[in-house]
C-alpha cells in the first residue's frame, strides 16, 4: 500500500466495507467532536469519548491499564481482536487511541485511511442504531515505554545527553508563539512558543484532501527536508498529545523510523514547566521587521 513500511497498520474504506460482519473485528470511532458518533457511525462501530474514557483527569495522565481493560472488555474486544479505528478531523484522536493501545500492547490495530471524512464522502452506510456487543475479558500487556516520551527525555536532547530530533506538529502560529492554543480549546499553557531546536511540521501536511495519508516518498521528503531523518530518536509533540500521535503514526508505521516517541505531556506541560526553555520566534520576527 503506497510503499509504506507497515501497510498492515492501515485499512482502506473498501476493505472495511467488505468486512463489516467479521466477528473477529471491532470498529471503534474516536472523534474530536464527541457528539459525532451519535449523528451517525459505521454499522457495528462502538464510540469512545477521548475526554472521559481515554484520559485520567485526576492524575492528568493516560487511563491506567486496568481502566483500559474494562473499556476494551465492555467494547467486546479481546486480546486477539482486530481493532479498526477511525474518527473525524483526519483521524486525530483515532491516532491517539492507536498510540495508547500500542502503549498497552494490543497487537492488531489499524487506522481506517481517510477516517470518517472519506467514509462519508464515498456515501458508505451510516447508522444511528446503538451498537450492542457481548462483553469480553481483556488483559493489557506493557506498558511499552519505548513509544512514550516524558519531559526528562526532552531535557536529555536539549542538554546534549542523548542524540535526538524534536518535531512540533502544531500550527505555525502556535509554534512561533503568536497564540498559545487553537481558538476554543480549554487546555492551554502560561507561555507560548516552542521547544528550542524543534522542527515545525504541522500534522495535516501528512494528509491529502480526502483525509488519507500521502504516499511514503512524499512523507519522507516532508520530514527529511526539515531535518527529521530518523537517524536518532525522534520525539513528536503538540498541545495535549493527539496531533503528535498522528505524526508518531506516520513516522513509525508509514515511513518506518525505528525509534519514535510521542510526548503526550506536550505544550500544556512544557509551556507551564518551571525551568523549561522555550523560543518565541513570532516576537523575534516582529522585532526584526520594526
Amino acid at each position: 500500500m503506497a510503499d509504506y513500511k507497515h501497510p498492515e497498520a492501515l485499512a482502506t474504506t473498501e476493505w472495511v466495507a467488505q468486512h463489516l460482519n467479521n466477528p473477529k473485528i471491532r470498529l471503534v470511532e474516536v472523534d474530536v467532536d464527541t457528539t459525532a458518533y451519535d449523528q451517525g457511525h459505521i454499522p457495528g462501530a462502538v464510540g469512545w469519548n477521548w475526554q472521559t474514557q481515554l484520559q485520567d483527569h485526576v492524575r492528568r495522565d493516560l487511563i491506567a491499564g486496568r481502566a483500559l481493560e474494562k473499556l476494551l472488555g465492555q467494547s467486546g474486544i479481546s486480546n486477539d481482536t482486530t481493532i479498526l479505528l477511525y474518527g473525524d478531523n483526519n483521524n486525530w484522536f483515532a491516532a491517539y487511541a492507536f498510540w495508547q493501545l500500542k502503549y498497552y500492547g494490543h497487537k492488531d490495530i489499524r487506522l481506517i485511511n481517510g477516517g470518517r471524512k472519506k467514509w462519508i464522502e464515498e456515501d458508505r452506510p451510516l447508522t444511528n442504531a446503538i451498537t450492542t456487543v457481548a462483553p469480553t475479558f481483556y488483559r493489557v500487556n506493557g506498558p511499552d515505554y519505548s513509544i512514550r516520551a516524558h519531559k526528562e527525555d526532552v531535557f536529555g536532547i536539549l542538554d546534549k545527553r542523548r542524540p535526538g530530533e524534536l518535531v512540533d506538529v502544531r500550527s505555525v502560529d502556535e509554534y512561533t508563539g503568536k497564540i498559545s492554543a487553537p481558538p476554543g480549546v480549554s487546555e492551554t499553557a502560561q507561555r507560548a512558543g516552542h521547544i528550542p531546536g524543534a522542527a515545525n511540521i504541522p500534522w495535516a501536511q501528512a494528509t491529502n484532501e480526502d483525509g488519507t495519508f500521502k504516499f511514503a516518498d512524499a512523507l519522507k521528503q516532508l520530514y527529511q527536508t526539515k531535518g527529521v531523518t530518523g537517524a536518532n530518536e525522534v520525539i513528536s509533540y503538540c498541545r495535549i498529545g493527539e496531533r503528535s500521535s498522528h505524526t508518531w503514526f506516520v513516522l513509525k508505521y508509514l515511513i518506518g523510523y525505528r525509534n519514535v516517541k510521542n510526548y503526550d505531556g506536550s505544550w500544556t506541560e512544557w509551556g507551564n514547566l518551571i525551568g523549561a526553555p522555550i523560543r518565541k520566534t513570532w516576537i523575534e520576527a516582529a522585532s526584526a521587521a520594526d
